[in-house]
């Protein structure tokens, strides 16, 4: 994988002995007020945006089966998450009729393995049977509701996902009556704790999504990316909504991973663009099985790999003026495992991190042994000397002579901007590694 940021951070042996001292001593739990500490021990502003909202800081918990019932999100606020996106719901009609319902799949069991990475880079992985929320649609906005109680005390962001009907090549029609009845369901429950704001909401393509005969064309899954946020805006009228499109890895090259983000970018015009990406989902392998189904979706090192390295080939060819500039807010998602991949993708243009797997890392993977998951991960993804986001931080500060009083969301902002030519002198570099990032995923 084409990295900035390989071999170790460096920064001032101040700084260096306040995170070797912060990791040691935070392994008996995290500062009260996380933000806060940061700010005055490194000088470093947390604080980003996620779909135009703001957030605290810029770690959140992906959509999926650790964001379903309201003790995780309690727990999650607790322990200083910036933000949540909920288990995906599965829309549905007025009539209560589902044209995804077979997503709407109880889960069995999960398991966390190892995984190891065309690179041969060790990571993890999670699977599992289950796919969308399978209990009924008021239990849904129940939950969303007592969510976002939960949740306002401790400023942590709550979003809710959803997966609307996406036809397949033999349909002539989309199912609008879903788009309309549940989006308006879902803001009606929003307004009575965010009385002006837009409802943030993500619009999940599903990784599974990519073994279905539903994605078996490209020219239907670019029409499916061009037209949901014009159906999701017109369900949701008069009201007004902040949509993010959860990008799914397609079962094609990283060329047509690349059409995808253009397709979104430049087809996509007033009511059609989406307010911001989220990119990507994890991959899927037709071949692989778990119980007893064959097919199934996994993350690790070829996850960000892949979704690195198209990213660094959109903003190359940017800054080339091959295409036009996109700049949608990206909140990244995929194998983000440590601060130094998080960085990655702030390089990237990415303002938020959303994670799943690193939350289910057996116990022993964490250097702090009490508490929660959530507050193991984020010492290690803050605070690890080597591989922590302010290490990284720290760095691409002194490196790039940013103003100490930026934060997270301008950091990105910095990335995106092709004036700065951050990308120019990494052509032959990020080249090579699309060429060979091609040849790799399709031998999977």
């Amino acid at each position: 994988m084409f990295s900035f940021i390989s071999g170790h951070p460096e920064i001032d042996s101040r700084d260096r002995a306040a995170l070797v001292r912060d990791y040691e001593r935070f392994r008996a739990g995290l500062p009260s007020d996380l933000e806060a500490h940061v700010r005055e021990e490194y000088q470093i502003d947390l604080s980003s945006e996620y779909g135009g909202h703001a957030i605290k800081n810029p770690f959140g918990k992906a959509s999926g089966q650790l964001s379903l019932n309201l003790s995780q999100v309690r727990r999650d606020c607790e322990e200083q998450l910036g933000f949540v996106v909920l288990k995906s719901i599965i829309a549905e009609d007025a009539a209560g009729a589902q044209s995804m319902s077979e997503w709407a799949i109880e889960e069995t069991r999960m398991v966390v393995e190892r995984i190891t990475g065309k690179d041969k880079t060790e990571g993890w992985t999670v699977s599992w049977k289950g796919r969308g929320w399978y209990d009924t649609f008021a239990k849904y906005l129940e939950f969303f509701d007592d969510a976002l109680s939960t949740a306002r005390s401790a400023s942590v962001l709550v979003v809710p996902s959803c997966k609307y009907h996406l036809p397949s090549a033999a349909e002539s029609l989309w199912k609008t009556g879903e788009y309309e009845y549940t989006t308006r369901c879902l803001i009606d429950v929003w307004r009575r704790h965010h009385a002006d704001a837009p409802m943030l909401i993500e619009k999940d393509f599903s990784p599974t999504l990519a073994g279905s005969n539903r994605a078996a064309q490209a020219e239907m899954i670019i029409e499916w990316l061009t037209r949901v946020t014009s159906l999701i805006r017109q369900g949701a009228a008069p009201e007004k909504v902040s949509i993010g499109l959860k990008v799914f890895n397609a079962i094609l090259d990283d060329a047509f991973q690349l059409e995808m983000l253009r397709a979104i970018n430049e087809k996509c015009s007033g009511d059609a663009v989406p307010d911001f990406l989220v990119y990507a989902n994890r991959l899927f392998d037709p071949d692989l099985e778990f119980d007893g189904v064959r097919g199934i979706a996994y993350g690790g090192p070829d996850l960000s790999g892949r979704n690195l390295s198209v990213l660094a080939q959109l903003r190359l060819l940017e800054r080339q003026g091959a295409i036009p500039v996109c700049r949608l807010p990206i909140s990244a998602t995929g194998n983000i495992v440590s601060g130094r991949i998080a960085a990655e993708y702030l390089l990237r243009g990415a303002s938020s991190f959303q994670m799943h797997t690193f939350f289910q890392l057996p116990s022993g993977e964490y250097s702090m042994k009490t508490g929660g998951k959530t507050a193991r991960a984020l010492l290690e993804l803050y605070f690890h000397p080597d591989d922590g986001l302010l290490a990284w931080l720290l760095h691409l500060r002194r490196l790039l002579d940013w103003p100490v009083d930026w934060n997270v969301k301008q950091m990105a902002e910095f990335f995106m901007e092709p004036a700065n030519n951050v990308w120019l002198e990494h052509a032959s570099a990020v080249n090579s590694e699309i060429v060979l990032g091609h040849s790799q995923y399709r031998e999977r």
